[in-house]
């Protein structure tokens, strides 16, 4: 049987252009207004959570600096890497492993390399990445080097640790501290994604595997994949839910509905189901939390554009943020977060959380009579 070669998603569908890269429009601005004016700082600091471009932006930075057509203003909408190494300008681009190559040596044998002036091109471009793992005398033998480089040289550092990189090399370098992706962008981005590959996926499939992503795009990608060799390239919202073992929805507005309808049996019995198929319990409580505290979004119109979930389920939230007094949110919110606290040490996580369920159907009851007592 012949093998398919494959390229995983986070490879296939890195940025080749500053227009492609997702979420980080503030840097990639500066960084092409920098280019254009001719302003090129002689050393970059990248900062910010994994997978969100920092090495991306890098590469794209040494290559419109060493290539005149880059950054065109008709590039693609969805880039697909095209083998860069062919290209004259990739000759000029040194990538270093920090985590790996964090020795006084290292570092020296860097800084001699660095007095070679380019072969092609204008610039040589030095990415170091997670450079927070260099050693103290690393750092301290880099120190000049980075201070007064070669006209010809360019550093860019990356690291996921600012705070553990020393002083003096943040004062040499031009911080630039990248956000972690919107679920909206993560979403647009895997939209496209979809359309290139030619497969099917439920709009809210893809919520979720944003949401599972933590703000990193590389990471989305990897559950991506993962989850379209699962479902034979069909993508709805109960397989993505099964295959990556999260809490869909309909269970916490089902649950929500059993608390407003004090509903205590129900409750239980729901929590059991949660807890034979193997769900961590604390994932369950801060899902409810996370619920409620969208049901507290979604009573204000103002607001309700907060949430971070496809247009179905936002209506679903307000269809019953509108059956929720605002009183109930925030005593939920307040038994919710008090549960919380105290689950890492309890010694029965599973009778908090049922006790934590029991006062939450008691609730209604407790502000009816909150209100009778204020009418007599």
């Amino acid at each position: 049987m012949e093998q398919k070669s494959f390229l995983v998603s986070a490879r296939k569908y890195r940025p080749q252009r500053w227009e492609t890269v997702v979420g980080q429009e503030g840097v990639t601005s500066t960084l092409q207004k920098a280019i254009a004016t001719g302003e090129i700082g002689q050393a970059y600091l990248f900062c910010g959570p994994r997978g969100v471009g920092k090495t991306t932006c890098a590469r794209i930075f040494a290559r419109a600096i060493n290539e005149e057509n880059a950054g065109e203003a008709d590039a693609p909408t969805l880039d697909i890497a095209s083998g860069d190494e062919g290209n004259d300008w990739s000759f000029n681009v040194f990538e270093l492993d920090a985590a790996s190559n964090n020795k006084v040596d290292d570092i020296r044998s860097l800084t001699d390399q660095v007095r070679i002036p380019p072969q092609v091109g204008k610039y040589k471009v030095y990415i170091i990445d997670e450079v927070h793992m260099l050693s103290k005398a690393a750092f301290n033998a880099f120190l000049k080097t980075l201070e007064e480089p070669p006209p010809h040289a360019i550093f860019i550092l990356a690291t996921t640790e600012k705070h553990q990189v020393i002083p003096t090399i943040l004062s040499r370098c031009q911080i630039f501290d990248f956000s972690r992706i919107t679920i909206p962008g993560m979403v647009d981005q895997l939209q496209r994604i979809v359309v290139d590959k030619g497969i099917q996926a439920e709009d809210e499939a893809l919520h979720v595997i944003a949401q599972k992503a933590d703000g990193a795009m590389r990471d989305a990608l990897s559950i991506f994949d993962q989850v379209v060799a699962f479902t034979d390239g069909n993508l709805t919202y109960d397989s993505v839910t099964k295959n990556l073992n999260v809490l869909g929805h309909e269970l916490y507005f089902k649950i929500t509905s059993q608390i407003l309808a004090e509903d205590i049996p129900n409750c239980l019995l729901d929590l059991n189901g949660v807890v034979r198929k193997g769900f961590d319990l604390h994932h369950f409580l801060t899902g409810l939390g996370e619920h409620f505290r969208n049901l507290m979004v979604a009573q204000h119109p103002e607001t309700v554009d907060i949430l971070e979930v496809s247009d179905g389920v936002k209506e679903q939230y307000k269809t019953q943020a509108a059956e929720s007094e605002l009183s109930l949110l925030k005593n939920a919110l307040h038994e919710l977060n008090d549960a919380d606290r105290q689950f890492k040490g309890s010694r029965n996580q599973r009778l908090l959380i049922e006790l934590t369920l029991m006062k939450l159907c008691s609730l209604p009851a407790r502000i009816r009579e909150k209100k009778k007592a204020a009418l007599a």
